[in-house]
């Protein structure tokens, strides 16, 4: 006779994956601005305005943070490490709540 046993998630589990899933959206709007920037995107565009609207709170204290000459690489520095701190914090907390 065979027993099956269903393995349900736990709620700290299920608690961990949304940290880690809201963490991955804010990097994501972050590399999306920067790509947008990079690729000379028209900044008058509502799309590009919506971006810019949820990209600037996200990065926090990063921007200014390095003062590069060139606008395009300030960008690319300053919203990318604003990326990967969210990416770190996320997956930090997700550890603690596992």
């Amino acid at each position: 006779m065979v027993t099956r046993r269903w393995h349900g998630t736990s709620t700290r589990g299920s608690a961990a994956r949304i940290v880690t899933a809201i963490g991955a959206i804010f990097a994501i709007i972050e590399v999306v601005y920067i790509l947008l920037v990079v690729l000379g995107a028209n900044a008058g565009n509502a799309f590009v305005r919506f971006v810019a609207s949820l990209a600037e709170p996200l990065a926090l204290f990063f921007p200014g943070l390095f003062p590069i000459a060139n606008p395009t690489l300030a960008v690319i520095v300053n919203y990318g490490l604003a990326a990967v701190f969210w990416l770190v914090v996320a997956g930090f907390i997700a550890r603690l709540l596992r």
